[in-house]
């Protein structure tokens, strides 16, 4: 009797702690990130490149998943002279969902995945006519890689494609994005 005993509480010890193990933490941690984005607009009849400032404020929940509120301001096109538009800027604003699969025994890369939706605001100048502003969502799908410098530090380079929906003229835009945030304790 003692035997069996000893065999079933090893085991539930043991079962115990190796369900632990696969467990995944909840560890929420909320972070600052400031980046760098160039931005390819594409729109009937012409595209613009734009140079933008990104900072966001976020929570990462567990090693695997977490969100993050963005704004993004992009900077002024200039159009040559031959067309009516003179210059285009625009501004955004939204959420977005990342994943996260870290790799090796510590984890520090990371490739990401990002899904989220946004505010477009583009502000169009023209010469012949009155200027515009033109507002409609994003639809943002991204993927690239997360470094984790240390516990606080990371690195992070993302492509995305977003999608325009409601904004005249224009179709998509093709994001490059670095970025650096710090994940408070």
């Amino acid at each position: 009797m003692r035997k069996i005993t000893t065999i079933v509480l090893a085991a539930v010890l043991l079962g115990g702690r190796a369900g632990a193990v696969c467990a995944v933490e909840n560890d929420y941690r909320p972070y600052l990130g400031a980046g760098y984005a160039y931005d390819e607009v594409r729109a009937k009849g012409h595209h613009s490149y734009h140079n933008a400032g990104i900072v966001n404020i976020g929570s990462v929940y567990n090693k695997y998943f977490g969100t993050e509120l963005f704004y993004q301001y992009a900077d002024k096109h200039k159009f040559g002279g031959g067309e009516d538009l003179k210059n285009s800027s625009f501004q955004a604003y939204g959420l977005d969902m990342a994943a996260y699969l870290p790799l090796g025994c510590d984890g520090r890369l990371a490739p990401t995945a990002t899904l989220g939706i946004g505010e477009y605001v583009f502000k169009n100048e023209h010469r012949f006519a009155k200027d515009r502003r033109e507002r409609g969502w994003g639809y943002r799908f991204g993927a690239g890689l997360t470094y984790h410098l240390d516990e606080n530090w990371a690195l992070r380079g993302l492509y995305r494609y977003i999608k325009l929906d409601k904004v005249n003229g224009t179709d998509h835009i093709n994001e490059y994005s670095f970025g650096l945030r710090y994940t408070f304790d």
